[in-house]
């Protein structure tokens, strides 16, 4: 078959103005110098495959998108304001430090903390699957649920099983699953909720012809809130790999953080879910009065949203600050470690004016080019008084930081680009001595099954391990 010249022509005229098009935007659109490169080496490297995957996964329409968020986010708080919210007053002094991280989480998601707050911390995966279980099982008035993973396997069809179950007891039930990291969730099962008069809901439509749709901006959040009294919230999605079924069956289990709130946190909670639920509904519920501070509990709470909808993205300004303000040592947990500059400073810094620092990730990952993208700022963290340690059991999962031993967040959010400019993420933070100093606890049991990566080791690494790590680096922005 021949081709006519001219066809050929006009072939690479329309992909050269494609690439042109695409490069103009990922210029434009302002969002660093690293990534705005990277994407640029791609689309050159690649005429035409590269202007269209930059369409499909970078950022063109984060601006609509986040228009359409924050309009969600007004709505529903317009509709709370004449209602009376839980005493937010501690009991107890806090130190300046404490103060400031509070303002910078209230300014930045919009939600003020709460005081008399229970919080647990769940670190145990397959314990803390049964006690979520058992929770959603003892529901009487509503569950609603929203997260990134429900696998279409045992744990995740045993769960929107008793979902279903609980819409025919009249359970009122409203599930947010995320389009992509759903994307094999069970149909049927789905169907049988809804038939039972309960709700699910999909979050950004992986179809272009649905009118909200997305490739690149993920709903990474994780929640569930039981009878508007109980919520859990933190690392864990839904599948055999967090509650455990998998390591029964020879697979890898998923070493993660959760957390169960009780008190007016719950109440930020709800608000937080109804903001989604609008977003990719456009149906208002009727969120209730949060529930009262409970008597003798000491944990102050801070609900952090983050998202391409935020011009300064909580999550990462939070991780950023923290670090930057500690005073003695900054403990964090990161499965995904792929640092942006700005968090690369503030923990080589922080190291530097004598704060112990330690980050602890997955010596093998689940996803193949993050852990070298990962261990390409080994070298620079390491020179700067960084201690890094790897989790050798298994598959570590858990995203925390505690700072001081006087408050630590524990959440949806890794310490990755994505985390800090593209995906909707969903983090507690608490300030409790006490619980701080469970979670700082158990960062140390897991240094004791990790094992620590030093400067001098890492420096004399061969050729092919520095290029490879090199190579994902490069691509990092991108992930």
């Amino acid at each position: 078959m021949i081709i006519h010249p001219y066809v050929v022509t006009t072939f690479w005229v329309l992909v050269s103005a494609l690439d042109i098009f695409t490069i103009v935007r990922a210029v434009s659109r302002g969002v660093g110098v690293e990534g705005t490169l990277a994407w640029i080496f791609f689309i050159v490297a690649f005429p035409g495959v590269g202007g269209v995957t930059y369409l499909l996964l970078a950022s063109p329409s984060i601006k609509r998108t986040a228009k359409r968020k924050r309009r969600s986010r007004a709505s529903v708080r317009e509709s709370l304001s004449a209602r009376a919210r839980a005493d937010r007053t501690p009991d107890v002094a806090l130190s300046r430090q404490e103060e400031s991280i509070l303002e910078l989480a209230t300014a930045l998601a919009g939600l003020p903390p709460s005081a008399r707050n229970s919080v647990e911390l769940l670190a145990d995966s397959e314990r803390a699957f049964e006690e979520f279980e058992e929770a959603v099982r003892g529901a009487k008035k509503s569950i609603w649920a929203e997260y990134y993973i429900i696998r279409n396997d045992e744990t995740g069809r045993r769960f929107l099983d008793i979902l279903a179950e609980k819409t025919r007891e009249g359970v009122e039930v409203r599930l947010l699953y995320d389009a992509f990291g759903s994307l094999r969730i069970d149909a049927g099962r789905l169907a049988a909720i809804r038939a039972g008069g309960g709700k699910a809901e999909v979050f950004l439509s992986l179809n272009p012809l649905r009118r909200r749709w997305s490739v690149h901006l993920r709903n990474h959040r994780k929640m569930i809130i039981i009878d508007g009294q109980l919520g859990f919230t933190g690392g864990m999605n839904v599948g055999d790999e967090y509650s455990g079924r998998l390591r029964r069956r020879g697979g890898q289990r998923f070493h993660d953080s959760h957390l169960a709130i009780r008190g007016p946190a719950v109440g930020d909670l709800m608000q937080a879910f109804a903001e989604d639920w609008l977003f990719a509904t456009e149906e208002t519920i009727d969120v209730p009065a949060p529930p009262a501070g409970i008597e003798g509990a000491k944990s102050i709470v801070a609900i952090v949203q983050s998202g391409p909808d935020q011009e300064h993205n909580a999550s990462g300004l939070v991780h950023f600050t923290g670090v930057a303000c500690a005073l003695e040592r900054a403990y964090l947990t990161s499965p995904y470690f792929i640092p942006d500059q700005a968090m690369v400073r503030s923990l080589v810094s922080a190291a530097m004016r004598g704060v112990d620092v330690r980050l602890l990730v997955p010596r093998h990952c689940d996803v193949a080019i993050v852990g070298p993208a990962g261990r390409s700022y080994y070298r620079e963290l390491l020179r700067g008084g960084v201690r890094i340690f790897e989790y050798l059991p298994s598959m570590l999962h858990a995203k925390t930081m505690v700072v001081d031993g006087a408050w630590g967040i524990v959440g949806s959010a890794n310490v990755d680009m994505r985390s800090f400019r593209l995906n909707f993420e969903l983090g507690a933070l608490v300030i409790d001595p006490n619980f701080a100093g469970l979670l700082e606890g158990r960062f140390l049991d897991d240094l004791k099954q990790s094992e620590e990566v030093t400067a001098e080791e890492w420096s004399g690494r061969g050729f092919w391990p520095r290029l490879r790590d090199g190579v994902a680096r490069l691509l990092s922005p991108l992930l």
